[in-house]
């Protein structure tokens, strides 16, 4: 289903016509149906009159900030995904807009591949959250989310009661970026800081990586947070 953009609606909003132009072109030849808006104001009309199934969203709008159309899109109770379009520069926009309900992040410039990529992750993520498997799969790792079984390559792995639920955290968001303050809130209740989190991910690499030091499933978001690799 998610290997075909077929019948799947893009709202994209931007202030910069090329932008809008090259993702038009791009995403339409995928199969994607590609609607525009120019500001925040357009964008919120048209989500109201005719949802979309993916947003993608510029942060520096002329009118509307991005970060207050994420905040209205989820105040609604809308759930599609919404992947957040930011300069290079802007780190602490990509982490405000992640905390406020965006799902991923492409940093200007971009490759048409790198958004095609993000686009079928998020889709895959609201496709799990509605209907969460009891067993995880990627690679050589599994997760049992129903007995808390936890294997490599068919072999059993230790983990202490806080690194299995750091673990549950990541798996059920694979393929979605986490930030640091998301993570210490959701498995510490927002206790501890991003070095307190880091010493936890590197013990849990440490168990379920084959190389830790080159990750193959917890991924690091550089000055952001962590995404787990989507299930195979």
């Amino acid at each position: 289903m998610i290997g075909k953009a077929t019948s799947l609606k893009v709202l994209v909003v931007d202030d910069e016509p090329a932008i809008r132009r090259f993702l038009r072109t791009s995403l339409s030849t995928q199969g994607y149906e590609v609607t525009e808006a120019e500001n925040g104001s357009r964008a919120l009309d048209m989500l109201r009159r005719n949802p979309a199934d993916i947003l993608v969203l510029d942060l520096g709008l002329p009118d509307i900030n991005g970060l207050e159309i994420i905040d209205q899109v989820r105040g609604q109770g809308w759930s599609l995904p919404i992947i957040v379009l930011s300069s290079r520069t802007d780190e602490t926009g990509k982490v405000d807009a992640l905390d406020r309900g965006a799902d991923d992040y492409v940093t200007k410039p971009f490759g048409i591949d790198e958004l095609l990529a993000r686009l079928r992750a998020a889709l895959r993520h609201r496709l799990q959250q509605e209907g969460e498997p009891p067993v995880f799969r990627c690679g050589d790792l599994a997760v049992d989310l129903v007995r808390r079984n936890v294997t490599l390559a068919g072999r059993d792995v230790k983990l202490t009661p806080r690194e299995y639920d750091l673990l549950r955290l990541f798996v059920s968001q694979a393929g979605k970026v986490l930030t640091h303050r998301f993570i210490l809130r959701e498995v510490w209740g927002g206790e501890g800081d991003v070095q307190y989190l880091r010493v936890y991910v590197r013990a849990l690499r440490n168990k379920i990586e084959p190389h830790p030091e080159q990750p193959r499933y917890i991924l690091t978001e550089q000055g952001v947070g962590y995404r787990m690799r989507a299930p195979d």
